[in-house]
C-alpha cells in the first residue's frame, strides 16, 4: 500500500478508505470482521463511520471488529456527528451539549478512548460555527479526538471555520468531505 500524508497532521493513511455505512445494517456482524479484516489485510488503514448509521450500529459493529488482537492501534478511525438520535428537541444538530454528547456515546459505541477523525456530518443552520468549533476544542483537549474534518461544508463555510481558528477560537478543521460520487 501506498500511504499518503493526512493534510497537515504528520499521519499517514492508505488512500483507500473503508466505508463502514452498512455494518450493522445490512451487513451482519461476522461479515463485518471479515470485511474488516480482509480491508487490514490488504493494507487499508483508514476506516469511516458515522453515528447515525443504522443509529449507532455501525459504530458498534465497527467498534467490535476492531476490538480483536489489537487491530484498533493499527487504523485511523473516523465517525461523525450532527444527524437526529433521539427525539429529544436537543438530539441533533453542531451544539456543545449534542456534539460532546454524541462523542461520548460514539467512543463507547466504537470501544475506543479516542477518535482519530471526527467529523461535522452537515452544516448547522441554527448553531453558529464559533460555537461548533468550542465544542470540538473541548473534545481535543480532553484527548478524546484528534483531528476534526467537516462533510457537506461549502467553501465559505471551510474558509470561516479556518478563520475562526486562526483567532484561536477552536481547532483547524483538516479534511472535508464533499459530496461527490
Amino acid at each position: 500500500m501506498d500511504y499518503k500524508p493526512f493534510g497537515r497532521t504528520g499521519v499517514n493513511v492508505s488512500p483507500l478508505v473503508l466505508g463502514c455505512m452498512m455494518f450493522g445494517q445490512k451487513t451482519e456482524l461476522d461479515e463485518t470482521k471479515r470485511i474488516v479484516d480482509c480491508a487490514l489485510d490488504a493494507g487499508i488503514n483508514f476506516l469511516d463511520t458515522a453515528n447515525v448509521y443504522g443509529a449507532g450500529g455501525s459504530e458498534e459493529f465497527t467498534g467490535e471488529a476492531l476490538s480483536r488482537d489489537g487491530k484498533r492501534d493499527r487504523v485511523f478511525l473516523a465517525t461523525k456527528v450532527h444527524q437526529r438520535m433521539s427525539p429529544d428537541p436537543n438530539g441533533l444538530g453542531n451544539t456543545r451539549l449534542h456534539m460532546i454528547q454524541e462523542c461520548e456515546a460514539s467512543l463507547r459505541r466504537l470501544k475506543t478512548d479516542h477518535i482519530d477523525l471526527y467529523i461535522i456530518h452537515w452544516p448547522d443552520k441554527c448553531t453558529p460555527l464559533d460555537v461548533t468549533l468550542r465544542a470540538m476544542d473541548i473534545a481535543v483537549r480532553q484527548g478524546k479526538v484528534r483531528y476534526f474534518g467537516a462533510s457537506n461544508h461549502s467553501a465559505a463555510q471551510l474558509c470561516e471555520m479556518l478563520c475562526l481558528a486562526d483567532k484561536n477560537v477552536g481547532p483547524r478543521v483538516i479534511s472535508s468531505q464533499i459530496p461527490y460520487s
